[in-house]
């Protein structure tokens, strides 16, 4: 019991502070390795490039949000016209995609970057054996690799959209909704999850194989086929189960949508960008398909947010499982492992 409460206090126990704190307190263990693994991926030239690729999309899908928010708020027919902010997300004129499009597709680039070298770098350098032989869990080490990078990448987002909401202001010279701001907020907490599954998994392989090399191939790998291939095989399974006169009554048609959009559901994209468009887009009632009899009578109209975080709180909850699967793959083989000089 004792033990327990010695590892918990070093845990969560706070670094110093300036002013009343006594200056022979230092940071724990713990803090310390997440600042140090902080400041190194600030400084190394990985980040600096996928941060200038993330933000030169940012500016690019804002300057044509903005160029057609116009005529995006004065749809009449468009329910989603009032939230001025949320078009600035969404809306496109098919020369560039939308924000939430790019992250589905830089974000895993961003978490494999971040994580793909976490383990074995230290261990091909040496660092690794001394690192464990001071007086840190092991389990802190890999708890601060994960902390560290998703720092930054929280960091990064919050200020994504800070620079988005202010730029908002000056040009529409619109004050933001309460609603508005809590879908962006639940956006940006779902973008930070989303890149956590692969920086989890990017830990993974960096555990599974001794070479860095190795590990962000086989992530690279594992990306593109849910990306590019994963798409076009359940579609040919699909097709397969078909029937040859390839005529389906309505009941049938409906099952076999339901069967594509669940075995679609596998891929953490497809996850990601349900999410995303029903928390931008308060106007999706659904991310099924609905019969005619459902649709009877459906005035549309914005959903408030609990409703629409009540549809996605499924792919959230897939997203989460997965990440915190990887990294309990990745904590009992790092805790397994032997490790020497």
């Amino acid at each position: 019991m004792e033990s327990s409460l010695v590892y918990f206090k070093d845990l969560f126990s706070k670094g110093p502070m300036r002013g009343n704190r006594r200056p022979n307190q230092s940071l724990s263990p713990f803090w310390a390795m997440v600042r140090k693994e902080t400041g190194d991926h600030i400084r190394s030239w990985r980040f600096i490039v996928m941060l200038l690729l993330i933000v030169l999309t940012f500016l690019g899908s804002m300057s044509v949000s903005v160029s057609n928010i116009g005529k995006a708020v004065s749809n009449l027919r468009d329910p989603d016209r009032l939230f001025v902010y949320l078009k600035l997300l969404t809306t496109s004129d098919g020369t560039l995609p939308t924000f939430h499009i790019f992250i589905s597709f830089l974000g895993p680039l961003l978490g494999i970057a971040l994580g793909f070298d976490a383990i074995n770098a230290e261990q091909n350098n040496g660092t690794l054996t001394r690192l464990i032989a001071q007086p840190v869990y092991r389990d802190n080490v890999l708890l601060a690799k994960f902390c560290g990078a998703l720092l930054v990448v929280s960091v990064l987002f919050f200020s994504l959209v800070l620079l988005m909401i202010g730029g908002g202001m000056v040009i529409t010279g619109v004050a933001i909704e309460p609603v508005e701001l809590l879908r962006i907020l639940a956006f940006i907490a779902l973008s930070i999850v989303y890149v956590g599954f692969w920086l989890s998994l990017a830990i993974l392989l960096s555990v599974s194989f001794r070479h860095a090399a190795t590990s962000a191939l086989t992530a690279i790998g594992i990306w593109l086929f849910f990306t590019v291939f994963y798409q076009i095989i359940v579609n040919v399974i699909v097709n397969a189960m078909l029937p040859s006169s390839g005529y389906l009554q309505p009941e049938e048609a409906l099952s076999y949508n339901s069967l594509l959009l669940s075995l679609m559901r596998l891929a953490p994209s497809q996850l990601y960008t349900d999410a995303a468009t029903t928390l931008l887009m308060p106007s999706v009632r659904s991310l099924g398909p609905l019969t005619m009899e459902q649709m009877a009578g459906a005035i549309p109209s914005p959903l408030p947010f609990k409703e629409s975080l009540m549809i996605v709180w499924p792919q959230v909850t897939g997203l989460l499982a997965a990440t915190m699967v990887c990294f309990a793959l990745t904590y009992f083989l790092f805790m397994r492992r032997e490790i020497r000089t």
